[in-house]
């Protein structure tokens, strides 16, 4: 949601206003001094201002030039009922995005808070991908039985806002099959964030997930949005949800059950409509045995699972895997590498990958680092995979495998 600053030094203007913001799905405050307008300010308390230019400690352009100077990209509506030019030249010259007289006409204020808004909206998309933005493997159907089911699921489930709870050991992929369900769904075009719910203190843990306020605790200078609400028409991905403490588990249960959310420290809830995507290494039922995940939240979240097996079960898929990531690290390192050679294939799917994907993913880069040829071989591959072959005294020179491994890629 949108919040409007209202900067007027009359309880009855701002009343007037307020109700107006609140009616058009605005969130509003007010402050009637300079002084109080640049605290909420600092505080990134507000995304767009409403500035009423004559107030009791000083003229407004004052605080437009301290916004622009000091919060650029803070969209500034100037009020006021001086009906000059050059009081209007005055507020652009200063940052003032647009300039309203009073008597305030309504269409006209909600076509510059239309016009404000949008400015909001660009500058937080900006910083959204600068936040989420992360380097994606591209999706990877697979050759096996259990990978194309996983496809059709994928694709099934894509379409709807079911949850879904993904399992799998650590390097199976979890990751990418939630983003590879998000870029397929109607929500494509907004938010995907994750959090791994393993990671901090419980008190950041909540921050990071419900946002809060300033002063909501030590540290808390400013308002901080969370990532449910970041999240807010797009995708939340939630990594190793069997690590969060039973205390957040219920707050993250009404939040999925009332799509309302509350920052840590305010005292008022926030609708928010964020698809949560779950994943896990563990074994949850077994936890809940133990007391130690909330049955309830689990029947939310396992609305749809989809289990990811271990490379080592998938094995016939280990030369698509490693011909999409060549082709990646191809473009990433300005490469031209063709393929594997044959020895080379037969030592990565006799290896037992306990890193699985995610290991065949880092052992293919580094393989490509030592390469100056076309084609990786053995001597490329780490030493514990090399050593799974037996040396053929006098062997000819294996065959090449293409990259046309048949490598199928969706992203």
């Amino acid at each position: 949601m949108t919040t409007v600053l209202i900067v007027d030094d009359e309880r009855n203007a701002r009343s007037f206003l307020r109700q107006i913001l609140q009616d058009h799905k605005y969130e509003a405050t007010e402050a009637d001094s300079l002084t109080s307008a640049y605290a909420q300010v600092e505080r990134g308390e507000a995304d767009i201002v409403l500035l009423d230019l004559g107030l009791p400690d000083g003229n407004g352009l004052t605080l437009l030039e301290r916004i622009a100077r000091e919060a650029p990209g803070l969209p500034v509506i100037v009020i006021t009922g001086f009906d000059d030019v050059e009081t209007v030249v005055d507020a652009m010259q200063s940052g003032a995005q647009d300039f309203i007289h009073k008597p305030i006409k309504l269409p006209r204020l909600l076509k510059a808070l239309g016009r404000a808004a949008d400015t909001v909206a660009l500058r937080r998309e900006l910083a959204l991908l600068r936040r989420s933005h992360r380097d994606h493997d591209e999706w990877i159907v697979g050759e096996t039985p259990a990978m194309k089911q996983i496809a059709e699921t994928v694709a099934r489930v894509a379409a709807s806002n079911a949850n879904v709870l993904i399992s799998g050991e650590s390097g199976t992929g979890k990751e990418v099959v939630a983003h590879a369900i998000h870029t397929r769904s109607p929500r494509a075009g907004r938010a995907f964030m994750a959090i791994n719910c393993a990671s901090g203190p419980e008190e950041l843990f909540e921050s990071e997930l419900f946002g809060h306020e300033a002063g909501a605790f030590t540290t808390a200078n400013k308002r901080k949005e969370g990532l449910m609400e970041v999240a807010d028409g797009g995708t939340l991905f939630l990594d190793e949800i069997s690590s969060m403490k039973t205390e957040v588990q219920a707050k993250l249960l009404r939040a999925i059950e009332e799509h309302k959310i509350r920052r840590l420290g305010a005292t008022s809830d926030i609708t928010i409509d964020a698809r949560v995507l779950a994943a896990s290494n563990r074994n949850i039922p077994e936890m809940i045995k133990a007391e130690k995940f909330r049955p309830d939240l689990y029947y939310r979240l396992n609305v749809v699972p989809i289990h990811l097996p271990p490379l080592r079960e998938r094995r016939p898929d280990i030369p698509q895997f490693a011909g999409a990531f060549i082709s990646k690290f191809n473009l990433d390192q300005g490469r031209s590498v063709q393929g594997c050679s044959a020895r080379a294939m037969e030592a990565l799917k006799a290896y037992g990958w306990p890193g699985n994907i995610r290991e065949l993913r880092n052992v293919i880069e580094r393989a490509m680092l030592f390469c100056d040829g076309e084609t990786l071989d053995v001597g490329h591959l780490p030493v514990e995979i090399q050593g799974l072959l037996e040396k053929a005294n006098g062997s000819k020179p294996a065959a090449t495998v293409k990259r046309g491994m048949r490598a199928k890629a969706r992203g």
